[in-house]
């Protein structure tokens, strides 16, 4: 698989579990029924046509937040070493997403309710096309801190695939690259305690997404080619925010997710489950990482807890500390965990931590890897530079765009694509920046 800040988008990405209750629930939704694989899907249609140095869902085309190619810069301010900034309409915490010479994003306009997917020129920041795919519905039980736009697109490299959360339920939307609608299919019933922020996945003909709620989520599987369902499983009455990822254990491909209190395996194509793991948190929102034969997971409310896990689901080790946003960082066969304003190392194999460091800020994004260097950006818009270096912390630049950041950055041929809102002289207004070198 490929994430999610994610959410994010996010990820989404977004703090769940702190901050302003949210308002009473709403009436129960309809309850969302099991559909089992009927065949396991053929290789048909199958390919991901996207280049190496593509950027074409959360986290990266591995989903792991690595950055291939050359390094990105790591000094940069509002006027320094930016190629170009463009206004991006409404709200959201939708991480961008880069095909070829195109940059797509999805917002939602709070005034005019509407949630859609516009389309950026990559050399110049120019708006291309934008799409309104829902008017109407937003969501009312939501976190402060939340948006109507908060998972982030996957494409395939010749069609994009989107997540909303509307009118109480779950919709995916596929659209080809010039933003005409291919299908539109309902998922499934949502009960939101504080919003929806799982981005989908792609494997082989499938689009794969998680919708855990506190009346009964699910994990399920739509069809590329239709949008129709392939199957559908029911997960634990939690509410939790993580998007799944298809991973490689042992030589066989697993669809993991964390949360719900647990670490569970899916076998990708049927949804049949494989294992599933207590521990974690109820609520978490970031992505496993791979490390050797090992999956690595973090979740952090109320529980906190990061576990490794063999490819048969048995424990190598657990320790305290927790992300509970942001994705953790596998490198070099160690892990890098960023929350509550401290970063921290670990070696994969043991989990023994070698170093700590109070870096200060909030964090709603997850971290990304260029070079030998990480890259953090905090809820303020500082982004912290510091080196993937196992044996201490090295800090390389520390640099400000904005006010406001919740989305994580995409990267690619050298250029860093940050969405960020800016208050600073005026109404709150959302950018998206390229930092580096002019292709």
């Amino acid at each position: 698989m490929r994430f999610q800040t994610v959410a994010a988008s996010l990820l989404i990405t977004m703090l769940i579990g702190c901050g302003r209750p949210p308002r009473p629930p709403g009436p129960p939704v309809a309850a969302t029924t099991e559909i089992s694989a009927k065949a396991v899907p053929t290789t048909e249609s199958a390919d991901l046509t996207f280049a190496s140095d593509d950027w074409p869902m959360w986290r990266g085309p591995n989903a792991d937040g690595i950055v291939t190619g050359p390094a990105l810069p790591t000094t940069w301010s509002a006027t320094d070493k930016v190629t170009w900034k463009t206004a991006v309409p409404g709200q959201g915490h939708a991480s961008p997403i880069i095909i070829g010479s195109r940059i797509f994003l999805e917002t939602a306009d709070e005034q005019q309710k509407t949630q859609l997917v516009i389309c950026f020129n990559r050399e110049n920041g120019k708006e291309i096309w934008r799409k309104t795919l829902f008017e109407g519905n937003f969501e009312t039980q939501m976190h402060r801190e939340s948006s109507q736009a908060s998972s982030t697109l996957a494409s395939d490299g010749n069609s994009l695939y989107c997540l909303f959360l509307n009118d109480r339920k779950i919709w995916a939307i596929a659209l080809d690259l010039d933003g005409e609608q291919l299908w539109k299919t309902e998922v499934g019933s949502f009960s939101s305690k504080f919003g929806f922020s799982a981005s989908p996945t792609l494997y082989k003909s499938l689009v794969l997404l998680a919708a855990d709620h506190q009346e009964g989520g699910f994990i399920a599987a739509v069809n590329r080619k239709d949008g129709s369902i392939a199957w559908r499983k029911p997960r634990p009455a939690k509410s939790s925010y993580a998007s799944p990822r298809v991973v490689t254990l042992d030589g066989q491909d697993q669809l993991v997710i964390c949360g719900c209190r647990e670490v569970s395996s899916y076998n990708p194509l049927t949804g049949d489950q494989n294992w599933s793991v207590a521990g974690t948190a109820e609520s978490g929102v970031g992505l496993p990482v791979t490390s050797g034969n090992l999956v690595i997971a973090s979740a952090g409310w109320p529980e906190r807890e990061t576990i490794a896990l063999k490819p048969d689901g048995s424990v190598a080790w657990r320790n305290k500390s927790h992300s509970y946003v942001p994705s953790l960082l596998a490198f070099k066969g160690y892990v890098y965990l960023i929350n509550d304003g401290i970063a921290r190392c670990f070696n994969a194999e043991s989990g023994k931590e070698t170093w700590q460091k109070r870096i200060g800020g909030d964090f709603r994004t997850s971290p990304i890897v260029s070079g030998d260097n990480i890259y953090i950006t905090d809820m303020a818009g500082k982004t912290t530079v510091f080196q993937a270096n196992p044996k201490s912390f090295e800090l390389v630049a520390e640099n400000r765009l904005g006010t406001e950041s919740f989305a994580s950055p995409a990267g690619s041929k050298g250029q860093m694509f940050v969405r960020v809102a800016d208050a600073s002289s005026g109404p709150r207004q959302e950018w998206l920046y390229c930092i580096g070198s002019k292709q």
